[in-house]
């Protein structure tokens, strides 16, 4: 069965919980090799991009509020402290990269929230990668909840963040965009601290 992000207007939005269990892949990999050390991956969820970077000999850490996630990703031998994002983290003002894959971006419903907390915890030249959706795509603020077959979790806020609006985000949060692109299927931008 497959879990989906339904939202309280009944957008369903696909959940690839196998794929955050696998090994980066290549295009990540090749990302990861372009952030600044030391990195920190919020919502790592199973860590696999936190093992992905530490194996490569950077200093990496994950956040992820869920103690499930959290033990998963300490299974694989990835640094992770179970807490969100928006709590007193190590080394603030000293990380070279934040990291936010795989959509999340949505975490807490507020783009601007959450990337304003990515510029506090970033050193000055320090980058942030966020995925987003294609250009054309939504740009909103969702209520959402978890649902696999007849069973569900509780509604949170969501957000997503189109190609065409990460520029604008970023500049509201402090960040000075730098790029914007398509890398495989996939859309990614990084902004920067200065």
């Amino acid at each position: 069965m497959t879990a989906v992000l339904r939202s309280r207007d009944g957008e369903v939005l696909p959940l690839d919980v196998d794929n955050w269990r696998r090994a980066a892949d290549d295009l990540e990999l090749e990302l990861l090799e372009e952030m600044i050390a030391p990195v920190i991956d919020v919502g790592c969820g199973p860590g696999r991009i936190v093992e992905a970077v530490a194996s490569s000999g950077r200093m990496a850490m994950g956040v992820d509020p869920s103690p499930a996630a959290s033990a998963e990703a300490g299974r694989r031998g990835a640094p992770v402290l179970t807490r969100s994002i928006f709590d007193p983290l190590p080394g603030e003002r000293r990380w070279g990269s934040v990291v936010m894959l795989d959509g999340n971006i949505g975490i807490g419903g507020d783009p601007h929230a959450l990337l304003r907390r990515a510029h506090e915890l970033l050193a000055p030249g320090g980058k942030v990668l966020v995925e987003v959706g294609a250009p054309g795509s939504p740009t909103d603020c969702l209520t959402v909840r978890v649902e696999l077959a007849d069973d569900h979790g509780p509604w949170f806020a969501w957000a997503r963040v189109s190609a065409d609006d990460i520029g604008a985000t970023f500049l509201a949060a402090g960040l000075a965009p730098d790029s914007v692109g398509r890398r495989g299927d996939r859309w990614f931008a990084t902004g920067r601290r200065t």
